[in-house]
């Protein structure tokens, strides 16, 4: 059913709205999670490193002996790829499109595959211009449904979302609490913990209407030691997981698609300690700053923190076509 077929959906949305002015009385677990399996989205901005931490992150935890399911809701496969040495996987999307082309049904070995202990795919996403991508991670969570996802046995669930996209498709996670926390991955640029803000703030709205989700804490990628980033999660209030440092060897394995996340590797001890991290973590309510606390992180050099804004007016719009507007009011001589 669309959206346009759900019966009062203007009552529903205004209803929404009004739940969301209202003060939370349901609080998130702040205790460990109980549930076997932890379902766990990890948002951040495009290029930031998430499929970088996701990729490597959930070979470790497999390494560790857990039951992994990746799966990469990012159009650009970025996930999926590093931990296939490159290799792109066929997307449920396009999948299903073809064996529905051909009156075929959607198998599991179509759509995932797996390495070193750990079980992948891929939600893919539509061409430019052809489709909403949130429309994709909806139809492809559909299908997940339909080959037995709730039946599925694993410790871990990793999404891999881009923060920076707001589509509904991309919050799925936190408005339908179908994870159980959030992790965030950021560096010690603005622009990474805007995105970074922006879902403490949508995790706090969803909360607000009786949502669950929490933000588990912060992994900070290319870390170049000045701390914004840091800052950043403890203004918020949430804890950093992890900081993977602005290495040269870790951008070269990175984009030679070469895992690290292994005990074989000089970074393993590193992502070992994030995996228990990210596996012990509680839910936690985090606090949105506002734009100026945002930019108050970082030097005024850096942001140009303290600009006064200067209204512009009519004269300024209009350039060189300005002319004096004819008054109406009267004036009157000196008598």
């Amino acid at each position: 059913m669309s959206l346009d077929e759900v019966p009062n959906l203007k009552d529903f949305d205004a209803r929404l709205k009004d739940e969301a002015a209202q003060e939370p009385t349901l609080e998130v677990p702040q205790g460990e999670p109980t549930k076997h399996t932890q379902i766990i989205a990890i948002y951040g901005k495009g290029g930031i490193g998430k499929s970088f931490t996701l990729a490597n992150l959930s070979h470790m935890m497999a390494e560790q002996g857990k039951r992994v399911l990746l799966i990469g809701c990012d159009p650009k496969s970025d996930t999926t790829s590093l931990l296939f040495g490159g290799k792109a996987c066929p997307t449920i999307i396009e999948t299903s499109t073809k064996k529905k082309l051909a009156g075929e049904e959607v198998k599991i070995g179509d759509v995932c595959f797996k390495r070193g202990g750990v079980f992948a795919m891929e939600l893919g996403g539509p061409e430019v211009g052809r489709g909403c991508g949130g429309r994709g991670i909806i139809h492809g969570f559909e299908l997940l449904e339909k080959l037995g996802f709730h039946d599925w046995d694993f410790d871990y669930v990793l999404l891999d979302f881009l923060g920076d996209v707001v589509c509904g498709g991309f919050g799925l996670p936190i408005a339908r609490d179908m994870a159980q926390k959030v992790i965030l991955v950021g560096s010690n640029d603005l622009q990474s913990l805007y995105v970074a803000n922006n879902v403490c703030s949508a995790v706090q709205y969803f909360r607000k209407m009786g949502g669950n989700v929490g933000v588990a804490g912060l992994v900070i990628n290319k870390d170049d030691g000045t701390g914004e980033a840091a800052a950043f999660a403890e203004a918020v209030n949430i804890p950093v997981l992890a900081s993977i440092p602005a290495d040269d060897d870790l951008r070269k394995k990175s984009a030679n698609y070469q895992i690290v996340g292994t005990s074989k590797s000089q970074w393993g001890e590193m992502f070992a300690g994030l995996a228990e991290a990210v596996g012990m973590a509680p839910p936690g309510h985090p606090e949105p700053l506002s734009q100026d606390g945002l930019l108050d992180l970082f030097s005024a050099e850096t942001t140009g923190a303290g600009f006064v804004l200067e209204p512009a007016t009519d004269a300024d719009m209009r350039g060189k076509n300005a002319k004096p507007k004819v008054s109406l009011e009267v004036v009157y001589d000196d008598v």
